[in-house]
């Protein structure tokens, strides 16, 4: 498929700020540019912290700053968003293919063993060790179960790519910078890593647009994508936007979030601008 698609991809676990504006804006413009489609889509599989009236939310505020989508599943638009939450057979499905090639494992291990065998970090996120891969079971599983699944990083792998929005090449490397990753949570849902996979291939999404803290999340799910043989999208990693103290915008900060924003009467574009971001 030709066609040049996007996706809107907002978390219902609060109110959307404006760091989500400046990167959905962004997202749009580069869509709309090319005379491409655009998708919005629920990523809700986090069911403690999603919330339902955070999605009637979002959806409110992405239309209040000029987001408009051009369909979902069913009726078209911003008002029938795909639900990652109302997908979870297909997911289970891409499980099951990966399972089947032997490039995933059940895994056991508990947080107070991770911490207790000292692992490397990068970033603030462990890397898995590969010494606590547990050893090729006869057990056969016929659906994830009740319990953690890892991707089988292979030793020694490293995955670059190139980013169009900072117009660069990132490279990371298997044990330097990640490890064996979760791709199904024991609490019957996939990870962001596999969810996001499945959902941009089956939606024919041909760039994603999203925060620079997905950089190395980016580097996990091309592992994913060449796994599967399915073709990898263009990506932009937009710059984060930042506080009065230079800590990255939080969904807990109410002050900046749209919602308040919006009701005050702020134009969005125009506190995007002053901020650096830039509209053609």
């Amino acid at each position: 498929m030709n066609q040049v698609r996007g996706r809107i991809a907002p978390t219902p676990s609060g109110e959307l700020h404006l760091g989500h504006a400046a990167t959905f804006l962004r997202c749009q413009q580069s869509i709309r540019d090319q005379g491409g489609e655009l998708i919005l889509r629920i990523e809700d599989l986090d069911q403690q912290r999603c919330k339902p009236e955070y999605v009637q939310a979002s959806i409110d505020d992405l239309k209040a700053i000029g987001i408009e989508c051009d369909f979902g599943p069913e009726t078209g638009g911003p008002d029938a968003p795909y639900i990652q939450s109302q997908r979870l057979d297909l997911y289970r499905d891409v499980w099951r293919e990966l399972y089947d090639k032997g490039l995933i494992y059940p895994c056991e291990i508990s947080r107070k063993q991770l911490r207790e065998a000292k692992p490397r970090t990068y970033e603030n996120e462990i890397i898995f060790p590969v010494e606590l891969r547990p050893e090729s079971g006869k057990e056969v599983y016929e659906d994830p179960g009740e319990m953690n699944w890892r991707f089988r990083v292979p030793e020694g792998c490293s995955v670059s790519f190139y980013d169009h929005e900072m117009k660069q090449e990132f490279s990371f490397n298997s044990n330097e910078h990640f490890g064996d990753f979760l791709v199904w949570r024991r609490d019957g849902f996939p990870s962001y890593e596999l969810a996001v996979v499945v959902d941009d291939h089956k939606m024919h999404i041909s760039e994603v647009v999203r925060g620079q803290d997905l950089l190395l999340s980016t580097a996990r799910q091309i592992l994913i994508y060449e796994a599967l043989g399915w073709q990898i999208p263009k990506f932009f990693h937009c710059e984060l936007l930042k506080d009065e103290k230079g800590e990255r915008l939080s969904k807990t900060v109410k002050s900046l979030s749209l919602r308040t924003l919006i009701n005050q009467g702020q134009d969005i574009k125009a506190l995007l601008e002053s901020k650096g971001f830039t509209f053609i």
